[in-house]
């Protein structure tokens, strides 16, 4: 499947695009902090590009995006989340699948808090939590790694310990490349408004969604606590919260034979919902 790559202009930054031509619902894909696109590059050499118009993006001040026009606002997760929605608006996207990583699943929840494309969720390596400090230390561990989430400024050896925690021995070698690359200004900004309890209540978000909502963590993330997840109240959870065994905090990009395969299936039943919602629409309607 070919995949088309441009640069959409939105009020946050220029934001550079790949996606697929496949005919089923869209399946929008958000990175996590310090990496890009790059790393779905296991889901569009698939059979879902085929399937499916995944859209994959380089966030603000990561890959080959620009930089925040205002990085103060723009880096906070509602930033974010509003340049993913000028991006769904200028590609004629008013119904998808947004699945987010890590950084890009606290974004997607924000982005459904607000945008009606927002049709189902699945997210990996991103806790709903509550708002504030306290509600971030539910579901993370805290430990000295973590400090590396917010730090502005990486050294050499600061991009290696990342890359590891994020992908084990698996990297890409352009992995490092992006980590480096990124706006460290995101890293502070971002932390600090969740921190701050800025934005939605990531966990109500996810809680009281009239959507399908999907969890998939792999097996030693060394950043979420797994337990967390059994403490939520999901009204929509798809099948369960998947665990995936031998992987750590990137189940798409080390584990894309048991990934992809459960990325399709929660597509498909996305799909059937809507058109078991349209029936009695069409019926009321003849």
């Amino acid at each position: 499947m070919a995949v088309a790559e441009r640069t959409i202009r939105t009020p946050q930054a220029d934001l550079r695009v790949s996606e697929s031509a496949g005919p089923g619902m869209p399946i929008v894909m958000i990175h996590g902090s310090g990496a890009s696109r790059a790393v779905f590059a296991r889901q569009f050499d698939s059979p879902l590009a085929d399937a499916h118009r995944l859209v994959a993006f380089d966030l603000p001040g990561h890959g080959q995006s620009s930089d925040a026009a205002d990085p103060m606002a723009d880096y906070t997760l509602t930033g974010l989340a509003r340049a993913a929605g000028h991006l769904l608006h200028d590609l004629g996207i008013d119904r998808a699948i947004v699945y987010g990583w890590s950084l890009g699943g606290h974004v997607a929840i924000e982005l459904a808090s607000f945008h009606p494309a927002v049709h189902g969720l699945m997210l990996t390596g991103a806790p709903p939590v509550s708002k504030g400090f306290f509600g971030m230390l539910r579901g993370f561990h805290a430990n000295w790694d973590m400090l590396l989430a917010s730090k502005k400024l990486y050294s050499e050896r600061d991009a290696e310990r990342f890359e590891t925690l994020c992908f084990g021995d698996s990297a890409d070698p352009s992995f490092r490349e992006a980590i480096l690359r990124t706006d460290g200004r995101l890293r502070a900004v971002v932390t600090r408004s969740m921190m701050a309890g800025k934005g939605a209540d990531q966990k109500q978000v996810v809680e009281q969604a009239a959507f399908p909502v999907a969890i998939v963590n792999g097996e030693n993330d060394p950043f979420i606590r797994l337990n967390y997840f059994d403490t939520l109240d999901h009204a929509t959870l798809w099948e369960q919260c998947h665990v995936v065994p031998g992987a750590g905090h990137a189940p798409f990009w080390e584990r894309p034979d048991l990934f992809n395969p459960m990325l399709s299936r929660f597509a498909e039943r996305v799909a059937a919902r809507e058109a078991d919602t349209a029936l009695p629409a069409r019926r009321r309607a003849g």
